[in-house]
């Protein structure tokens, strides 16, 4: 018997590939990977990097919402950039959604991501 449910949300982009935004194996959620996409009109949002993390976040926020729970939830989030200059601007934005004590978190410098976007993030939550 398994106890993994599927999450699926509206309000946030749909899956562009062979994967669900989140899956639920108990009290543990695994959130695929996020890219700046807004979600009613599936396209890429450009432009500063500030507002592309804040998309990505708001993102993340809904699929957590979506399983029952909140970005404060996360237990561990990692970050793609494909330009690590912009770390501060990660800082300084998830200082924005989250407050201590904040997840484990690594950050990673990669050549590309899906559809040109220039961050990501995907995360772990823990809902009690």
């Amino acid at each position: 018997m398994s106890n993994k449910s599927i999450i699926q949300t509206d309000q946030a982009p749909e899956a562009i590939g062979t994967y669900s935004q989140a899956v639920k194996v108990g009290d543990t959620v695994y959130l695929s990977g996020q890219i700046p996409l807004d979600p009613e009109t599936m396209t890429l949002i450009g432009g500063e990097i500030e507002k592309q993390i804040i998309r990505v976040l708001e993102n993340l926020k809904a699929v957590c919402e979506a399983s029952g729970g909140s970005l404060q939830d996360i237990v561990k989030l990692n970050v793609f950039l494909t330009d690590l200059s912009h770390f501060s601007s990660v800082n300084e934005v998830m200082a924005t959604y989250f407050q201590k004590p904040y997840p484990a978190r690594a950050a990673v410098g990669v050549a590309a991501l899906p559809k040109g976007a220039e961050v990501e993030m995907d995360a772990i939550m823990v809902i009690n």
